[in-house]
């Protein structure tokens, strides 16, 4: 049944499960599209910094005369702000909204990705690097919740991991930013460069600032029903003009308007969501993160390849992790998140329990082993590292989406500061790689007990009926 020329809104204006009904019948429209971009470009540089340090650490190593254990702290200031800043950025975003949170963030890596471009010592690349990390803790997070929050349920999986895609591409291009600018500028002055491009979410912020609406969900969640029907109002009348039909609104469960509360993440229902959400950050980013960053180091150092090899190769990993990725999109939502989750981290597992075993007892050596079982790996942590950005604000309601998605990517923070300074330390006491190919075995394995036992499936079901 569609939609008759006289407004159904008119009588589906005056509670937050009215705007409930609205968004769940919207197609995708334009607006997305403008949603994507602007919450995209934070989302893309999130990623792009990540690999930017990874592609830059021997150029800053070689400037300062610094070892690899000192290199993996550097990599590893970044993600202390981070920690903090997920934890802190999840209570901000459900006090002032999505909207600001995310345009606040943006603005804080932005212009300390500038700063440790004009640093003239470690000390102050670290310093700007843990400032930086307040705002990329942040931002990944909420622009997730924000914009599962605008996406209707059965288009969710598809939409928000083409969505996060834009994560793969910044790993793919921050290597290729990388060679650019050590071949166009050398050295000394290509880092400095690639962390100045870093530069580039300011402009974001300020574009969000006037641009970005604020979710439907959560303003209605907040009793401002009215801003929210504006919102939605202007989506409706877009989708009328593009001719897309719009079906009658559909009663929906009701939307609790509650205060935020921090324990609760931690009883009751979602204590095992919670659990759930937890260990899929960490297990895939400890695996996803030490491995990304010290690809093009452990290319070098155990394979034996000069730096251009090697920042080619990470990018030929990262385009394959794009792949899966683009099968996530296109699977999750036929197969179910549970078991799509599940058998990547399995997945994630045989490629890193091929690569001890294939270094470690037959004595591999060289780019090659690296690279197979290094491709194999990536793509199971891959999937779930962005997998999370789907799942974990299905797993919570409106009134604590934001806080639960942004706490549980303080996982994230936890796993990307430790992987690196383990990686950082095998590699520096000569344990080999057939060690850290175990040791991110052991994790993926984990993440695959915790998903296949402990997760709940949300696939098709409306973010108020998964969450009440």
């Amino acid at each position: 049944m569609l939609e008759s020329d006289v407004p159904a809104r008119a009588s589906l204006s005056g509670a937050a499960e009215d705007i409930t009904a609205r968004l769940e019948r919207m197609p995708f429209l334009p607006f997305h599209l403008r949603i994507a971009g602007m919450l995209g470009t934070g989302t893309f540089f999130d990623a792009f910094d990540s690999l930017s340090i990874a592609a830059a650490l021997t150029m800053i190593v070689a400037t300062f005369h610094i070892d690899y254990a000192i290199g993996a702290t550097l990599i590893s200031a970044a993600y202390v702000g981070q920690f903090v800043g997920a934890v802190g950025f999840g209570f901000v975003s459900e006090r002032i909204g999505r909207k600001w949170a995310y345009v606040i963030a943006v603005g804080i890596f932005g212009a300390c990705s500038i700063g440790a471009a004009l640093a003239t010592s470690i000390t102050g690349i670290e310093v700007a690097r843990a400032i930086q990390g307040l705002g990329l803790g942040a931002e990944v997070p909420i622009a997730g919740a924000l914009f599962n929050e605008l996406v209707r349920s059965n288009l969710r999986g598809r939409v928000i991991i083409f969505y996060e895609s834009l994560f793969v591409w910044g790993l793919i291009l921050a290597p290729v930013a990388g060679l650019v600018c050590f071949d166009t500028l050398g050295p000394a002055l290509g880092w400095r460069a690639l962390f100045a491009l870093g530069g580039i979410p300011l402009i974001a912020a300020a574009i969000a600032a006037f641009r970005l609406p604020e979710s439907p969900r959560w303003l209605a969640s907040h009793g401002r029903v009215p801003e929210a029907d504006r919102i939605v109002t202007a989506m409706e009348d877009e989708a009328r003009k593009l001719g897309k039909p719009l079906p009658v609104p559909v009663a929906r469960p009701p939307v609790a308007i509650a205060r935020t509360r921090f324990l609760e993440l931690f009883t009751g229902l979602y204590q095992r969501r919670t659990i759930v959400a937890w260990s899929q950050w960490f297990c895939a980013y400890f695996v996803n993160t030490g491995f990304a960053v010290w690809t093009p180091t452990l290319f070098m150092k155990f394979g034996g390849l000069p730096i251009h090899y090697a920042l080619l190769l990470t990018i030929g990993i990262n385009v394959c992790g794009l792949v899966t990725v683009w099968l996530t999109a296109e699977n999750v939502d036929r197969v179910g998140r549970v078991p799509w989750f599940a058998y990547s981290f399995l997945l994630g597992t045989v490629g890193a329990a091929g690569g001890a075993i294939a270094i470690g007892v037959f004595h591999a050596h060289g780019w090659l082993p690296l690279l197979v079982f290094g491709l194999i790996m990536n793509a199971g942590s891959a999937i779930n590292a962005i997998g999370v950005y789907l799942y974990t604000p299905e797993l919570y309601p409106t009134r604590m989406r934001g806080l639960g998605t942004a706490t549980a990517s303080s996982m994230n923070r936890v796993a990307s500061t430790i992987a690196p300074l383990a990686v950082g330390y095998l590699m520096a006491m000569n344990f080999g790689m057939a060690s850290v190919f175990g040791m991110f075995a052991l994790v993926s394995f984990i993440g695959y007990l915790f998903m296949q036992f402990v997760g709940v499936e949300t696939k098709g079901r409306i973010l108020e009926e998964v969450s009440p």
